[in-house]
């Protein structure tokens, strides 16, 4: 690690207020060594990050990290602060900070290092040293390893070396201890007794650099505590080594703590699970270890592990309640189902644009297609993005039912929405079957059921049954009430007018800029896209449709505008966001907004809600239409009433442009507001020298 960290990469007294800040100042002695070419844009990389999950770790440790394009070679940076930062920890500021940078195309010798280093930060003895060290070129040896923390290493302590490849002889040696142990203790020598718990886990992390190795290391540390055998499949960015099939076969539970989906999931089938995030095998593995004993002792098969295939994004806690995992149940089917929408609506509109309003009635291509007539090109548009459109409701239905019971769910979820979308059961139909399916095969995966028969569960047992039962409440019991409940939806949009037609625009521009492409939005989108998921959609349908993304437009070029108008409200880094965010608002991307949102919610998100109701009532008033679901400004010559659309969207943009500046005009100026733009201005001024590249 001696090119990774020198005496001019560690600050010993860090004295800044924020984990932005603290980003900066580091990242500005990185630029001075030509590390980093451009700081604004690294930075953005950090932040980017960070807000995918807060980098602070118990131990006031904090440790912000990126890949990133800006990157000349790998780099560490340290900083110590005596006041602490916050970095999102739930015990409280970190006061040890680790900024790495990584180029985008990092190699793995470079990330194994950075690997080990994650791998050192578990190590009290290390991160007591960091503290007390009184110089920075000490600090970086101590960092790189060319100087020990303490005289000697805790005779517990495994080698670095064994730490940091295949962890099996270590964890096994520490069992055989534990069993010579309970031996010496006079307890059951029996074999069956007298052999370890057994444990496979994987980690892994959105960067796959830290967090990853840092969890592992935990769980290893708890699993020698607890006399356990854990052997740990680190899933990083330098890739990863799959366990070997006999460990993961002789295993008695299985620990998953990660942010990204784990690879090969399915490996791990039939086996009591605990699934948490990444940064719960950092804080508590003691208490994974527990959990996964317990259920392995009341022979509990979790429903992530009993279908195995292909895995679901599982982020939270095992402590979500009902409400946060119905949200991301929901959430799973919509988020499978848009592409699905946008590829057939905007095909479907395209024909429409080739072909004329007439294109619906055209016969199949199949029977008649010309090479050379524009009318054919036209109906082979709409007829594929028809058939696209025909998955919606099975495609949300499986989804949602495959984010309840993963693999297993998709069957019985796909043969619940098909008959959702036959019977005329339309959106809300899909939503039913899916929890449905879902629910059922949670059901049957409780049933204890023989070892021996375990294999079979998941591909026969488990979709004949859940798909006739399924099948049976939809089609007899509830499929009817459904379809009837969804006609009377759509009589009621299609009878919208005057002031009712706008009150419903307000509505949706609120909901679509409330968090900005989170739940609140998407379940507005949802709403808009089911109406026009139809070979012939209703004239209202069209005009929600229309009312949905004009304002799901408006927060990112409200932003974009202000930061044009008002530099001096906004922070280098806003201003280099907001060159962006014309791009992704023009694009129906309301996520180009998130930047702002995060560093000021209470007063970019009013305001962005104010300009999206003000684009939301007008587009309605105006009566524009638009059948494609997605695309912003580029679908504008499929818009009806284009002129008009486009004031709507210019007025929201305004508003929201002028309410984020007044807000932010009437904010005080933060304490050392001025010293921090000096510090901006010393950047500039050494970035200029060496000629390396400033963001305006």
């Amino acid at each position: 690690m001696s090119d990774m960290i020198t005496a001019d990469l560690v600050d010993l007294d860090l004295s800044v207020q924020t984990k932005e800040a603290a980003a900066r100042s580091l990242a500005e002695r990185m630029v001075a060594l030509g590390r980093v070419t451009d700081l604004e844009g690294f930075l953005a990389d950090v932040a980017a990050r960070e807000a995918q999950m807060p980098t602070g770790l118990d131990g006031g440790i904090g440790i912000p990290h990126c890949r990133s394009a800006h990157v000349t070679e790998p780099t560490l940076a340290f900083g110590r602060s005596a006041a602490g930062i916050d970095f999102g920890a739930a015990d409280g500021p970190a006061d040890l900070i680790f900024l790495i940078a990584a180029p985008a195309g990092a190699d793995d010798a470079h990330l194994t290092i950075l690997s080990s280093l994650a791998r050192q930060l578990m190590n009290a003895e290390f991160t007591d040293a960091l503290r007390s060290v009184g110089d920075a070129t000490a600090a970086a040896a101590l960092i790189r390893g060319d100087e020990a923390p303490g005289d000697a290493a805790p005779a517990t302590e495994a080698p670095a070396t064994e730490a940091e490849g295949t962890t099996a002889d270590s964890v096994s040696a520490s069992a055989a201890a534990s069993a010579d142990a309970d031996t010496a203790t006079g307890e059951d020598t029996d074999a069956a007794t007298a052999r370890p718990f057994r444990i496979v886990a994987v980690t892994s992390c959105p960067t796959g650099i830290a967090h990853t190795y840092m969890a592992a290391e935990s769980l290893e540390n708890a699993g020698r505590e607890a006399g356990v055998e854990l052997v740990v499949e680190t899933q990083g960015s330098a890739g990863f080594t799959r366990l070997d099939p006999a460990v993961i076969a002789a295993a008695d539970g299985v620990i998953f703590a990660h942010d990204v989906p784990v690879r090969d999931k399915d490996r791990f089938a039939g086996k009591p699970t605990v699934d948490v995030g990444v940064k719960a095998g950092i804080n508590r593995p003691a208490a994974l270890i527990t959990e996964v004993r317990g259920k392995a002792a009341r022979g509990e098969v979790s429903a992530s592990a009993a279908g195995g295939g292909t895995p679901v994004e599982r982020t939270g806690e095992s402590g979500d309640n009902y409400g946060t995992k119905l949200r991301k149940w929901l959430m799973t089917g919509v988020s499978y189902m848009v592409p699905f929408v946008a590829a057939g609506g905007l095909l479907i509109a395209l024909g429409f644009a080739i072909g004329g309003w007439e294109i619906n009635k055209a016969p199949s291509v199949m029977e008649h297609f010309s090479w050379t007539q524009v009318d054919s090109w036209g109906a082979l548009l709409f007829q594929i993005g028809g058939v696209a459109f025909g998955f919606l409701i099975p495609v949300l239905a499986g989804y949602i039912a495959y984010g309840m019971a993963d693999r297993p769910g998709l069957v019985p979820g796909f043969v619940g929405g098909m008959i959702a979308s036959n019977i005329a059961a339309g959106f809300l139909g899909g939503l039913v079957a899916g929890l449905l399916a879902g629910g059922i095969v949670l059901a049957i995966q409780r049933i204890k059921i023989p070892p021996v028969l375990r294999g079979i569960m998941p591909v026969v047992v488990i979709p004949l049954i859940s798909s006739l039962i399924v099948g049976f409440l939809m089609f007899v019991v509830i499929g009817k009430p459904i379809a009837e409940a969804q006609k009377g939806m759509t009589d009621w949009l299609a009878g919208l007018s005057g002031t009712n037609a706008v009150l419903l625009g307000v509505l949706l521009g609120l909901m679509m800029c409330f968090d900005l492409g989170g739940p609140v939005n998407k379940v507005a989108y949802a709403f808009a896209t089911a109406g026009i998921a139809v070979q012939d959609p209703s004239d209202s349908a069209m005009k929600v449709m229309a009312a949905v993304m004009a304002a799901g437009m408006v927060p990112p070029l409200g932003m974009a505008l202000a930061t044009t108008i008002r530099k001096k409200l906004f922070t280098p880094t806003e201003r280099e966001n907001g060159k962006a965010a014309w791009v992704l608002g023009a694009s129906f991307i309301s996520e180009g907004a998130i930047p702002f949102a995060a560093a000021d919610p209470l007063r970019v998100i009013p305001a962005s809600m104010a300009g999206g109701a003000v684009t939301g009532a007008l587009s309605m008033a105006f009566g524009a239409t638009l059948r494609a679901p997605h695309g912003g400004i580029f679908v504008v010559p499929l818009i009806g009433n284009p002129f008009l659309y486009l004031v709507a969207v210019a007025a929201g943009v305004c508003v929201t442009t002028a309410v984020v500046i007044v807000l932010k005009g009437l904010r005080k100026p933060a304490p050392g507001a001025a010293e921090a733009g000096t510090a901006e201005e010393a950047a500039a001024a050494t970035a200029t020298e060496m000629k390396q590249p400033v963001a305006a």
